[in-house]
């Protein structure tokens, strides 16, 4: 492994991280725009980046466990299990070419519906919200290890207090994040490269994990998430077109 890969690992998994504690969700959104350039394969750069994100969940966690609310979680884990690990069957079979040009289109709508609808968009916590944004949470994370998003819509809408949220999202994103690790293993994905890059890059995860937490009362959020999303829309175009 390049001096350059390593570099570009742990400057990568730092934004990531920074952006995570920030926002509370982002890790796999913003570590998938450029990971697959580096790994191997797709599904390497997927069970590296799920790797890290519970690496950057567990750091937080062990400042903020005693606030998860566990009950938020348990339902949603029910729909995430079974339709992770289909979608991660998808991955051990289709081509890559294929897979990035479904990650490019994924990050581009995400990118538009949190920039101009999200704010419009208000959902009941229901038990079928919960179990849909599970279903759809796992098939974001299985396919492209990007499963914040729906999971945020959920509980951005029942944990008001800023601290809660932060800790309910670090809880289930950890527990996924181990959940599809178990099964990209299975299907061969856990590589010697996956290994060493994770030893190598968890110095950005507590980097930006670090400066992420001083900033997290002091900038605003909505101006990070907007520059996120137009750095996502690029990303993707990229990623289609390259």
């Amino acid at each position: 492994m390049s001096y350059t890969i390593i570099i570009s690992l742990i400057l990568l998994c730092a934004g990531a991280s920074f952006v995570q504690r920030v926002c509370g969700f982002g890790f796999g959104v913003f570590i998938m725009t450029m990971l697959p350039f580096l790994c191997p394969s797709y599904g390497e750069a997927t069970t590296l980046s799920g790797i890290l994100a519970a690496a950057q969940s567990f750091y937080v966690l062990c400042f903020m466990w005693r606030l998860v609310v566990w009950r938020r979680i348990w339902l949603m884990m029910i729909s995430f299990v079974v339709v992770s690990y289909v979608a991660i069957q998808y991955v051990a079979i289709a081509t890559d070419s294929i897979l990035s040009i479904l990650l490019g289109i994924t990050l581009i709508l995400l990118s538009l519906y949190f920039l101009f609808f999200s704010k419009h968009v208000r959902l009941k916590p229901t038990r079928t919200l919960q179990l849909s944004m599970g279903a759809l949470s796992g098939a974001m994370g299985g396919l492209f290890g990007m499963h914040g998003p729906p999971a945020v819509v959920y509980f951005i809408e029942v944990e008001h207090d800023k601290n809660k949220y932060i800790a309910v999202c670090q809880a289930f994103f950890l527990i996924t994040n181990i959940i599809m690790t178990i099964f990209r293993a299975q299907r061969g994905f856990l590589t010697s490269f996956v290994g060493v890059s994770a030893l190598y890059a968890v110095v950005g995860v507590v980097l930006g994990s670090y400066f992420g937490k001083l900033v997290f009362d002091k900038i605003p959020a909505e101006l990070l998430r907007k520059i996120i999303y137009v750095y996502m829309i690029i990303s993707g175009l990229i990623t289609i077109f390259h």
